[in-house]
């Protein structure tokens, strides 16, 4: 154990994947920001991951330093397990997990074979990312899993950092279905950085052309709503002819379908697929859009939400992307999973730039006020302290 009378924490998190494994979603932009965060405030930062870098591919470098974070990366079994199961299968953790002396352990995502195999020798915080309840998916896994596991996993954890309080809900279901005593819950959101910005342009390379871009922002994956996205924008041909989707994101067993589909609506010419964008292209691609949508379902809270209001666009966004306040904040509309009330939603910000920059503009005070990293950064260092105090 380090020093508990000084500043400094050495805070240990314990991921299934890290930065640069980006395709992997909004936990790795997630867990990235708040360690990096975490080391610009005075702490030590280690994070104990897989090897999982992409879905075809692991990365060759085991242990590295990124922007001050000692990243240790354990080799996984079966990448396949890791990709397809969502499991990992990281055998040398145990023993990589033997040689670190953290304050607090600071874990992500539930039902891991991570959290299992690590014993319980500092404070355990939990942080969900929205993986709590068994209606966004793999249900009769999470189902197994809990019948196998879960009460041994839930009676490790001292605290749970919720990122929202319908994910606080969730919590408190699952510990009282499994009959496991609740511990402390506090709700922490993510976090981007204080000084975010956008720049680039992307019209040129994709054509898109003079009109409003739409632009969506995720993996390629049926709980991400495309499905809906794409038949809403094909309503909008007569009222914005010029009008582009720009949908920016990794393959999820989804692309082929969502091609027939926008060849089906005759969109050909006014849906592009990039693929994933990191980096300043995906800062170019959010500096490019006039608007951004997100159908989704399951979602813990949006990183990419989150980026397009920092971005200064207004946002469309469904009940599963977990910002119940965004139409309170001005920031943007919250619209029910369907056609018809995207479609709808669509018609009335493409027909009003001035009320898309005020909602633009009130979306980025509502980031500041609530979301820049040097924020969370203080909420996660107060549950730490608390639980050290106590130990």
């Amino acid at each position: 154990m380090s020093n508990r009378s000084s500043n400094q924490l050495h805070i240990l998190h314990i991921t299934p994947y890290y930065a640069p494994a980006w395709s992997f979603g909004g936990v790795v932009s997630a867990v990235t920001g708040l360690a990096s965060a975490q080391v610009s405030a005075g702490h030590r930062v280690t994070v104990l991951t897989t090897d999982a870098l992409d879905h075809s591919s692991r990365s060759r470098i085991a242990r590295e330093t990124i922007d001050g974070v000692q990243v240790i990366r354990a080799r996984n079994l079966s990448h396949w397990a890791r990709v397809r199961l969502n499991l990992s299968s990281p055998l040398s953790l145990p023993s990589l997990f033997r040689e670190i002396e953290p304050d607090v352990l600071h874990i992500h995502e539930l039902r891991t074979i991570e959290n299992l195999m690590i014993p319980h020798r500092a404070p355990i915080i939990l942080s969900p990312h929205g993986t709590l309840s068994l209606a966004t998916g793999r249900t009769g896994i999470k189902r197994g899993w809990d019948a196998l596991f879960g009460q041994i996993l839930l009676r490790k954890i001292d605290h749970i950092a919720a990122l929202t309080a319908a994910e606080a809900e969730d919590a408190r279901a699952l510990w009282g279905l499994l009959d496991v005593p609740l511990p402390a819950i506090s709700i922490i959101p993510n976090g981007i950085a204080a000084d975010f910005a956008v720049s680039g342009d992307l019209r040129e390379r994709y054509k898109l052309g003079e009109g409003v871009v739409i632009l969506f922002l995720g993996r390629l994956h049926e709980r991400k709503g495309l499905q809906f996205l794409i038949p809403a924008f094909a309503h909008l041909t007569d009222q914005a002819p010029d009008a582009r989707l720009l949908i920016v994101g990794p393959d999820e067993g989804m692309l082929t379908t969502l091609q027939q589909m926008t060849a089906q609506y005759k969109l050909t010419d006014r849906v592009v697929f990039t693929g994933l964008l990191t980096g300043a292209d995906r800062s170019a691609a959010l500096a490019s859009a006039d608007i951004f949508v997100l159908p989704a379902v399951g979602e813990g809270l949006s990183m990419a939400s989150l980026e397009a209001m920092a971005a200064g666009l207004p946002l469309i966004v469904t009940p599963g992307c977990n910002l119940p306040d965004i139409e309170t904040r001005g920031a943007g509309l919250l619209v029910k999973r369907s056609v018809k009330s995207l479609a709808i939603a669509l018609h009335v910000l493409i027909a009003d730039p001035q009320r898309r920059a005020a909602m633009g503009e009130r979306g980025q005070a509502w980031v500041r006020d609530s979301f820049t990293w040097p924020h969370i950064v203080r909420q996660y260092e107060a549950v730490y302290r608390q639980h050290l105090q106590r130990g």
